[in-house]
């Protein structure tokens, strides 16, 4: 049973509660009608029909995401954590979701069906492991999103409480942070806020990024290439995991990998990538190469985007909903 207390439960906690789930509960998960409860009266817009969990798998010949989209009911196994993670996601960001499955089918109707595009591999990717950080001091997010990680979680760690914020919608990662391991790593998005959206409270924080992501997920101006994503090793975040305290915690370049060597963009010498020299062999396999007289040059993926969370776009959309 999940630990509460757990700083990577908490948009989760309140719901868990309702449902008699927390780190004292034993026994079996609630069945899928039960889970309903934490839905409302959502309505699925273009079929006028609610939307709500059922235990029955969808049709033969239907895709999940083509019977959500076209009955309202989402396929949910009993006594399953994915499937239940997935449920508090619904329950906690369902505009988000809604968008995404309607951005899925239009691709399957697009004549996407033979493989599944650049589209919804970034849907599925997000969807299993997404998450979303907010931050008002871009030096943070900068860094989070060149992966410089000596000084997002050691050289700025005093500045993580208050500047930033991490919303978890991946219901993959929500299963694994049942069991945490060090490894657990989130695919992110990255937006710019004010103070202001920082020092709202947690369900109003929620409610306003799933107006936010719902408009432009249903827009295409997100979610088009999993290179718009960045990874984030959660247990690295301040507070999260009590084994930071060790020495050479952050040193595990396992988990702490450094930015990929290709793409576009050369950095020569980059401090931010702080790697260490390896071999000729291993430095050109990698895409690293020697530009003569001790100079490097190492060719990078473009960092992803950050985008700026306009408020007043949201509030309107969020309360026309």
């Amino acid at each position: 049973m999940p630990d509460l207390n757990k700083p990577y439960w908490q948009d989760y906690a309140e719901l868990l509660r309702q449902l008699g789930l927390d780190s004292e509960s034993k026994g079996t998960l609630p069945e899928p009608n039960a889970l309903n409860l934490l839905l409302g009266k959502l309505i699925v817009q273009q079929i006028s029909k609610p939307l709500r969990f059922v235990p029955t798998p969808p049709p033969p010949g239907t895709s999940y995401e083509a019977h959500i989209f076209q009955s309202g009911e989402i396929s949910t196994r009993q006594n399953n954590w994915h499937d239940l993670c997935n449920a508090l996601v619904w329950a906690r960001y369902p505009r988000t979701k809604l968008a995404m499955n309607a951005r899925h089918c239009a691709e399957i109707q697009a004549g996407n069906l033979t493989r599944r595009g650049q589209v919804r591999d970034a849907l599925t990717l997000f969807d299993e492991c997404g998450a979303v950080v907010v931050g008002d001091q871009p030096q943070l997010l900068q860094a989070l999103a060149q992966r410089d990680w000596q000084a997002l979680f050691c050289d700025l760690r005093p500045a993580w409480q208050q500047h930033m914020r991490v919303f978890l919608l991946g219901h993959a990662l929500l299963e694994k942070l049942l069991k945490p391991y060090k490894a657990i790593t989130a695919q992110v998005l990255i937006f710019e806020a004010d103070a202001d959206f920082l020092q709202a409270d947690a369900v109003t924080q929620c409610a306003k990024l799933d107006g936010l992501l719902a408009i432009q997920t249903q827009a295409g101006l997100r979610l088009r290439s999993t290179t718009e994503l960045s990874p984030l090793p959660l247990m690295g975040i301040p507070g999260w995991c009590t084994a930071q305290q060790q020495s050479g915690f952050y040193a595990d370049l396992q988990v702490f990998r450094p930015p990929p060597f290709f793409g576009d963009q050369p950095v020569v010498n980059s401090d931010q990538q702080r790697q260490a020299t390896v071999s000729h062999r291993e430095t050109a396999r990698r895409g690293r190469f020697d530009i003569g007289e001790g100079a490097e040059m190492t060719y990078s993926r473009p960092s992803p985007s950050i985008m700026k969370i306009n408020h007043t776009l949201v509030d309107q959309r969020h309360r026309g909903k």
